[in-house]
């Protein structure tokens, strides 16, 4: 059993028996071949309008690479105050965008913005204004780093509050399959008709080897897409082994299916959390990450059992709520995670 990440878990089956399938095959390079041609029209059917679609190796590739497409000089991009692109790409957007600044956002509710916080945000950096840069891109990670999902409302909330004040809006979607599973919505609902322009599709950590998406919703901004991946070293020779992942991927829904089930394994773990004496939901998410709080004994059974723990730093929100000998942890749910991981995990709360 293993709850570390969701990125521990291999590639599901069929995804691995069609990239042995197309290894005997010969494919027009460089993205040009009739089955990425292929995989972009199945991504405009499935988000019910024409995308441009750029497949690229990992999340922080798919994000930096996204944001930089809207770049501005002295770029100023509103993101949560614990976003992945502001904490965990290495300075990626940074670096792609050619230095814009990542101002952090607060919210009352874990890995969410509030709008007024937003607002209040964006009013640092007035129009016109030489010495504070310009304002480009707001960054709205779906599910969030916390674990919990953004209501089409709430979604809706912050685009407008951007894209009134002349912003472009990007989705880190790495976790963009939980977040569907749980909302129980339509990809164009919680994507474009959310105000959204951009999309940072993740395949990887739902049941994919090595593949992520930019997604164009407005294919304007996907002009200088096909320099900037060039020049950002994730143009890929053989592109048709990501679109071959992408392709099998979204066949039958597997993505829904694989998502829907690490949702229902990360609810099971959740109900035997709240029936434990030993241990606590931090708070309520939604997806397949859960936040635990164990006692320092409990932890150190799990570890010596062999079960990796990634601890989490304690929001201000739950300061001096939590004992001197407990911590928070991370356990995140996977497409391969079975009921039996569950029960023997439980074992120890």
């Amino acid at each position: 059993m293993n709850f570390a990440s969701d990125n521990w878990a291999g590639a599901h089956r069929t995804i691995s028996e069609r990239l042995v399938a197309e290894s005997g095959q010969y494919w027009t390079p460089y993205g040009e071949s009739s089955l990425d041609h292929q995989v972009e029209q199945r991504l405009s059917k499935l988000f019910e309008r024409d995308v441009k679609v750029f497949f690229v190796a990992t999340g922080t590739a798919a994000n930096s690479l996204a944001l930089a497409s809207v770049k501005k000089t002295g770029g100023v991009i509103f993101c949560h105050a614990d976003a992945h692109i502001i904490h965990h790409e290495g300075g990626a957007v940074e670096f792609m965008t050619g230095g814009a600044k990542l101002v952090p956002v607060s919210g009352s509710v874990e890995g969410k913005m509030d709008p007024a916080s937003l607002e209040k945000a964006m009013a640092r950096f007035p129009d016109g204004d030489v010495h504070v840069g310009q304002k480009m891109a707001l960054s709205i990670t779906q599910a969030t780093e916390a674990g919990t999902i953004h209501s089409l409302d709430e979604i809706r909330a912050l685009s407008t509050i951007a894209s009134n004040a002349g912003l472009k809006v990007h989705m880190d979607g790495a976790r963009f399959s939980n977040a569907i599973a749980a909302l129980g919505c339509t990809p164009a609902e919680m994507t474009w008709k959310s105000g959204i322009d951009i999309l940072s599709l993740g395949g990887t950590k739902n049941g994919c080897w090595c593949a992520e998406a930019i997604v164009f919703f407005d294919t304007d901004l996907a002009a200088d897409m096909p320099h900037l991946r060039k020049r950002g070293a994730n143009l890929f020779s053989k592109s048709t082994f990501v679109s071959a992942q992408f392709d099998e991927w979204l066949k039958d829904d597997l993505w829904l299916t694989l998502a829907r089930h690490s949702n229902a394994m990360a609810q099971t773990l959740a109900d035997a959390v709240k029936a434990s004496r030993a241990s606590r939901l931090a708070w309520e998410a939604g997806g397949n990450q859960l936040f635990i709080i164990l006692n320092d004994d409990t932890a150190r059974r799990m570890a010596d059992a062999g079960v990796p723990l990634r601890t989490w730093e304690t929001p201000d929100s739950l300061q001096g709520t939590l004992k001197n000998d407990e911590k928070i942890y991370r356990f995140v749910t996977s497409f391969a995670t079975r009921p039996e991981d569950i029960d023997a995990v439980s074992a120890f709360l």
